[in-house]
C-alpha cells in the first residue's frame, strides 16, 4: 500500500498558513505569510527533494493546487525543480474548479476520504500533500496520514492556520531529525499505531 505523505513548514505555534507569500493565505486576517523566507536554505530544499525521490502524486486542497499550479506549470521542461513539480500525478479536493489548470490532474468532488483510501490502495509510489490544511485535517480525523515531513520554523505567529484541529489525538514516532544553519529543524515521523 502506498503511503500519505504530509510535507509542511510549521511554526514552534504550530500554525502551517501562507509559509511561502505575503498574500498566499490572508483568512483570518492572516497578516504574516511569508513567514518562511528569512530562514531559507539550500539543505530543505535538498531533503525535499529526497523525500521527493519516492513520490509520484500529490493530494492537494484547491487553494494550494492553484497556488502550486501557477507556480509551477509555467516551469519549462528541464527545470530541475519544475520537473521535480510538474512529473507527479495531481489530484486535487475540489467541488468548485471547474477544469484542470495542471498537468496531469484529477479532480476528486465527492467522497474524499473513499478516494484518498482507493488512491492509497493503488500500486505506485508515495503520495504527498501540503498546505490544505482543510484537507489535511479530514485525512488526519480519518487515519490515513502514514508520515509527517515537518520543517520547524525558530517562530511562533500567534494564529493562523494549524497542522493539527482542536481534539486531534493521532501519535506519530520521531524517525529523524535534522538541523539547519539557519535554525529550521527537519523532523520525520511516522504514524504510531496505539
Amino acid at each position: 500500500m502506498r503511503k500519505l505523505i504530509v510535507h509542511e513548514f510549521i511554526t514552534l505555534d504550530g500554525v502551517i498558513q501562507a509559509p511561502g507569500g505575503e498574500d498566499e493565505d490572508r483568512d483570518g486576517g492572516f497578516t504574516h505569510g511569508g513567514w518562511t523566507r528569512l530562514f531559507w536554505h539550500d539543505d530543505i530544499g535538498k531533503s525535499f527533494g529526497a523525500m521527493m525521490q519516492d513520490v509520484d502524486a500529490f493530494l492537494l486542497g484547491r487553494r494550494t493546487y492553484v497556488t502550486h499550479a501557477e507556480a509551477f506549470e509555467p516551469l519549462p521542461a528541464g527545470d530541475p525543480f519544475g520537473d521535480l513539480m510538474n512529473g507527479p500525478a495531481k489530484y486535487v479536493v475540489s467541488k468548485t474548479l471547474e477544469k484542470p489548470i495542471w498537468r496531469n490532474t484529477t479532480i476528486i468532488r465527492d467522497n474524499v476520504v473513499e478516494a484518498v483510501r482507493a488512491l492509497k490502495a493503488q500500486p505506485g509510489k508515495n503520495i504527498v500533500t501540503d498546505g490544505s490544511s482543510q484537507l489535511l485535517h479530514a485525512l488526519l480525523a480519518h487515519d490515513l496520514v502514514d508520515e509527517l515531513h515537518l520543517s520547524l520554523y525558530p517562530l511562533a505567529l500567534g494564529g493562523g492556520k494549524r497542522l493539527f484541529p482542536d481534539g486531534a489525538t493521532t501519535r506519530f514516532a520521531l524517525v529523524d531529525s535534522k538541523p539547519y544553519p539557519t535554525g529550521v529543524i527537519g523532523l520525520h515521523y511516522t504514524r504510531q499505531t496505539v
